[in-house]
């Protein structure tokens, strides 16, 4: 039996696959076991306050968990190298289309005392950035990340758009 309503669930998903969709984002295709999911992330928000991954522990510390808190920190680093986020709740373009099945994803967390939100903050010059910026050259948007993302979040513009800033 579930902890939480129906109609509630549906109304997460309904909002999670909209944002998604308008960000250049895939919501998993398996809807029961993406609802399953959602439900889960309402589960967390209930416990903790906050959606934390559902295929995480969670430690009830928001400042501890913030890297995990859905879209997760991880979620796009995920979808370029293995087609799906850790949980499965975000698939690629591949994964969706069919083209790409779904596999494990080993875990991208940093052990626990590593982890970017647990250092002592230290603001880095421009030389010592620990992650590339990239820039959308249509509209300007930069994000700092491993890989530019496969869609701009702003204009849509698609991965190839994007250029080295820093």
């Amino acid at each position: 039996m579930s902890e939480i309503p129906r109609e509630k669930v549906e109304a997460l998903y309904q909002k999670l696959y909209e944002e998604a969709e308008a960000s250049g984002y895939h919501l998993n295709p398996d809807r029961e076991f993406t609802l399953a999911l959602v439900e889960s992330l309402l589960i967390n928000e209930a416990r903790y306050g906050y959606r934390a991954c559902p295929c995480r522990l969670a430690t009830g510390d928001k400042e501890k968990d913030l890297d995990i808190i859905c879209p997760c920190d991880y979620r796009d680093a995920d979808l370029l190298e293995w087609g799906s986020c850790y949980c499965g709740l975000y698939v690629s373009e591949e994964v969706l289309r069919g083209e790409r099945p779904l596999q494990s994803i080993p875990e991208r967390r940093p052990p626990e005392g590593q982890r970017p939100q647990e250092r002592k903050p230290r603001s880095p010059t421009l030389t010592e950035l620990p992650l590339p910026v990239w820039r959308c050259r249509v509209c300007g948007y930069l994000c700092a990340r491993e890989q530019p993302p496969a869609v701009c979040p702003i204009c849509k513009a698609k991965q190839e758009r994007f250029e080295r800033f820093l």
